[in-house]
């Protein structure tokens, strides 16, 4: 219940309340997710294998099961820890996610979304996680490079022989997306089951034409940085005055999270912490919430380096937000539109 101070919790609190994480289909498949998840983009092989351990048993312990990586973070490392973690759980009681496009090596057969690429990625990335096959394969980016037809194909010969179960895309536009998914129904391809895009509180890009299409065609949403780099914690109260350690000091983070620090987004901030105050939540419980009050997002995909912040960002799942209170999170956000984020 809201006021109740989850973020508190202990281990035995979060093994007693396993049922505070929500579980969605990813669009109209038939894959159901935590609608927490847990990422390890900047994370996991980013600290101590032992953090990291102790973020993922917290998650398991509070119900999430959806885990988020790619083969690119920390070029496999990521995958590797995630792999030996959930190794200790049945298979058939998380849901494992991975992506691939991004340069593996120096060699121009080491990137893309060409079939080799693929099949060559596919088959490192289950070594790395020591699995046999892969709930969600993403393709981490566009490829202008490789036709989408032979993409495609490889994801389904993949499907096919049991290597994964369903295939996503992350970062795709609007027009790609129909493609892809227009080529499939010509080809009989299995269809793509869900999309990767930043959401959070100040990119709401996909609102305009993604968002639409997905929910027309039955993709689901599984969205990251929804707490903006982490600016939607609190953590920031100015561009000059960075905590130590925080993400925005970090030389493979910073140049995301300072687009963030501009006064505008900074006062939002404050502002929101006092509307998630107002209710007895903490800010990255109303953020969180907040993504997660449209049903087309199946996933908020996050990141956390204590099994606190895991506690914490779980409990958001049990938020719903009312018209009042939409309201006044519009009204604290008004005065950031157009304020250029990268991304």
């Amino acid at each position: 219940m809201p006021g109740t101070g989850p973020g508190t919790a202990g281990p035995e609190d979060a093994r007693r309340r396993r049922w505070i994480v929500e579980y969605r289909n990813v669009g109209r498949s038939g894959l159901k997710v935590s609608s927490i998840g847990l990422g390890s983009w900047l994370t996991y092989a980013g600290y101590a294998e032992e953090s990291a351990r102790a973020c993922i048993e917290r998650a398991y312990d509070l119900g999430i099961t959806f885990f988020d990586t790619a083969n690119v973070y920390h070029h496999g490392a990521a995958e590797a820890v995630v792999g030996r973690v959930l190794g200790a759980y049945p298979r058939d009681s998380y849901v494992l996610a991975t992506k691939v496009f991004f340069p593996m090596g120096d060699k121009p057969t080491q990137r893309g979304l060409s079939r080799k690429h693929i099949m060559d990625q596919c088959h490192a990335s289950l070594r790395r996680l020591g699995t046999d096959y892969i709930d969600l394969y993403q393709t981490h980016r566009y490829d202008p490079q490789t036709p989408v037809e032979e993409t495609l194909r490889a994801l389904d010969d993949l499907i096919r022989q049991g290597k994964i179960l369903y295939a996503g895309v992350s970062e795709w536009s609007p027009s790609q997306i129909r493609t892809a998914l227009d080529l499939a129904d010509r080809r009989g391809f299995d269809r793509i089951i869900s999309n990767q895009p930043i959401y959070n509180m100040f990119v709401r890009y996909i609102e305009a034409e993604i968002l639409p299409l997905c929910r027309q065609e039955g993709i689901g949403q599984v969205v990251f940085s929804p707490l903006g780099q982490g600016v939607l914690s609190g953590k920031y109260r100015s561009a000059d005055d960075l905590p130590a350690g925080a993400r925005a000091t970090r030389t493979d983070a910073n140049q995301w999270v300072r687009s963030y620090l501009v006064p505008e987004v900074l006062e939002a901030t404050r502002v929101l912490e006092g509307i998630a105050a107002e209710h007895g939540w903490s800010l990255p419980q109303l953020a969180l919430a907040w993504v997660l009050r449209d049903p087309a997002v199946a996933s908020a995909i996050t990141g956390a380096s204590r099994p606190e912040q895991v506690t914490q960002n779980a409990a958001a799942a049990e938020i719903r937000l009312d018209e009042a209170t939409l309201e006044a999170v519009e009204k604290a956000l008004a005065p950031t539109a157009g304020v250029p984020i990268a991304w």
